[in-house]
């Protein structure tokens, strides 16, 4: 995903906020680690979470028995939905050892083992065949890859001719930014173990690059803001029992990092030095 020299921070990171997530953010339904989409379709915390699926999935036109890759699966929420509500066929990666033993718990508990198959791996080197999938998914993960341009490479193996890219994802304005610009990015990015995000020209260019077509980057950012607002506000209300439990050893140090990255995001968004994109691309 990121490089094996950065997996051990990736897995550290998941591992250690987990009981965050859990408490402050998904729920057993959504088993979603990804901010929500708000619309006319959605109006709560918990409906914004599903329909970033169902958005996503409108936007890479998903339809029933379709192979889905879900690179960078985390739990299996995005898998599920995909299958109980498209009737897809998934298989999700992720090199997280306890997110795969999660999703794959749950996928028994659900009856979906036969729809929904999940793998610990690298989603720049997918254990599958050439042509295997008719859709690579990626919502909010293919910011931990060191070399972006290795995971579209390898989507453009995975996917058979006509196959689409969807993906959702954190976008720099530009690079290199402003100085202070470039700091509190980096502040925020490098305590969720994310190495750096690319800019939509780099984006662009690695698609053209591994021969997609119908290439369209989108600035969702109207439709997450309030999604990326609520985080921002949890984290300033919970800084302080967060700085207090971290300085006496109760509290894990990527735990704090957490709480403080998911303020930096917000302010790095106010900054202008980032937005969140929607990326869709059709293999040619």
């Amino acid at each position: 995903m990121a490089g094996t020299n950065t997996f051990r921070d990736i897995v550290r990171y998941y591992d250690h906020t987990q009981f965050d997530y859990q408490v402050a953010w998904l729920d057993d339904d959504n088993l979603a680690v990804h901010f929500g989409f708000y619309d006319r379709h959605a109006r709560r915390h918990a409906e914004a979470l599903l329909n970033t699926n169902r958005v996503m999935a409108e936007k890479a036109g998903i339809q029933k028995s379709q192979r889905v890759l879900d690179a960078g699966c985390g739990q299996g929420g995005s898998s599920f939905w995909l299958a109980e509500q498209r009737g897809a066929f998934t298989f999700g990666v992720s090199p997280v050892h306890t997110q795969i033993e999660k999703a794959q718990r749950v996928a028994s508990e659900r009856g979906l083992e036969r729809q929904c198959q999940f793998a610990e791996a690298d989603y720049c080197q997918v254990p599958q065949p050439d042509a295997s999938f008719d859709v690579v998914w990626a919502c909010e993960s293919l910011c931990h890859a060191a070399d972006k341009a290795l995971f579209y490479r390898e989507a453009a193996r995975l996917l058979r001719p006509g196959g689409r890219l969807v993906i959702a994802e954190y976008i720099r304005y530009g690079r290199p930014l402003k100085a202070q610009q470039e700091a509190l990015l980096h502040d925020w990015l490098h305590r969720w173990a994310i190495p750096d995000i690319d800019s939509t020209e780099e984006h662009r260019i690695h698609l053209e690059t591994n021969g997609f077509a119908d290439i369209l980057i989108e600035d969702f950012t109207p439709y997450t803001f309030i999604s990326l607002k609520n985080l921002y506000e949890l984290a300033r209300r919970w800084r302080w029992a967060d700085t207090i439990l971290y300085g006496i050893g109760i509290r894990k140090r990527a735990q704090h990092n957490n709480i403080v990255g998911s303020a930096r995001q917000f302010e790095a968004l106010r900054a202008e030095a980032w937005h969140y994109g929607l990326i869709t691309a059709r293999k040619a």
